[in-house]
């Protein structure tokens, strides 16, 4: 059943949460997160006992109903702790949006166990942006769907209560289940090896047959209007890069980058979705420049495992590549062939 309403949060509270979790609970930590490839658990705890995993759920269902702005301030401020953990709880919101606006039966009997961290949630979409044949499909089936295929890139396995599936169907529309997140006769993990946030348990899933109750169907529909959707979420993953490169400035003292830092938020907030791919490649641009900075600040240590320049200088680099569209491709390539380059 849905929870009574409480009195809203003051508009920053999350925000001042998130950055008193960074500080003190994922920051201290995340060296040793990256360095030993194993994930703990009592971070995303304490992400719950925050009400973090409610951030954008109705207050109706027991979450914080935070706007846009306020879950990427989040998301920025918790990268700049540890990346790992903040990317594992990032998968979780893509199917609180989805319950939010599901039937009743469905929404009441998940979304207030996911707006309180006991459910926990990933997402397997990542297939829907590779050009060519599907890769994972859905057909329907007496009392459901089943799914055959592969999800390339999922995050947080062994973490994960339900997954929160996209498969295309016979007619080309796209089909979101919510399916149980573990092994299973029909449903196999390969963990995938990262050269950053390895530790995030990343897995490309195999589907055989993998049937799916049809009462956990979120949504079904056109592939086109999946895309729009897709475009006007990209702006959120660009608050990664620019937690990343706010703990670079922390760590050089730099008040240049931190004044960098929020430019590049205002130019993604105030962005249209055809603006989106420009202010995330700057934002990514901004992080793999403040990284490298660091690097060459911290001197040959900063090659050294027990360094975070490292680290940070890693998951600049994987955010170059993540959530990435074509659009965004090219306006990242854009942006470093303009940086200035020495005489040839």
């Amino acid at each position: 059943m849905p929870v009574a309403p409480t009195e809203p949060p003051a508009p920053d509270a999350p925000i001042a949460s998130a950055r008193r979790l960074a500080d003190e609970v994922l920051f201290p930590s995340a060296l040793d997160v990256d360095c030993t490839g194993r994930f703990p658990a009592y971070q995303l705890d304490a992400l719950a006992a925050a009400g973090l995993y409610g951030i954008l759920a109705p207050r109706e269902s027991g979450g914080l109903g935070a706007d846009p702005p306020t879950y990427a301030r989040v998301l920025e401020e918790l990268a700049s702790g540890c990346l790992t953990t903040t990317f594992v709880w990032a998968q979780h919101h893509n199917a609180v949006r989805a319950l939010a606006a599901a039937p009743p039966a469905l929404r009441d009997r998940f979304l207030p166990d996911l707006a309180a961290g006991r459910v926990r949630a990933g997402v397997a979409f990542g297939s829907l942006r590779r050009p060519g044949p599907p890769l994972l499909v859905a057909t329907r089936d007496p009392g459901g769907w089943l799914l055959d295929g592969t999800a390339p890139f999922v995050t947080g396995w062994g973490h994960l209560d339900v997954l929160h599936v996209a498969a295309r169907t016979a007619d080309g529309a796209v089909a979101w289940l919510l399916a149980d997140g573990e092994d299973g006769p029909t449903l196999s993990s390969a963990p995938l090896g990262l050269a950053a946030v390895s530790a995030s348990a990343t897995v490309a899933l195999t589907f055989s047959g993998h049937f799916v109750k049809g009462d956990r169907l979120t949504l079904l529909e056109p592939f086109e209007q999946w895309q729009r959707r897709d475009r006007s979420a990209l702006r959120p993953n660009g608050a990664l890069a620019l937690g990343v490169a706010r703990r670079c400035a922390r760590l050089l003292g730099s008040e240049l980058i931190a004044r960098e830092v929020e430019r590049a938020r205002a130019r993604l907030e105030g962005a249209d979705d055809a603006g989106v791919p420009r202010a995330r490649a700057e934002a990514t641009a901004l992080a793999t420049r403040a990284a490298a900075e660091l690097v060459v600040a911290r001197g040959s240590r900063a090659v050294g495992l027990a360094d975070d320049a490292q680290r940070l200088y890693r998951e600049a680099m994987f955010l170059l590549v993540f959530g990435q569209t074509a659009d965004i491709r090219a306006e990242q390539l854009g942006v470093m062939r303009a940086l200035p380059r020495g005489r040839a």
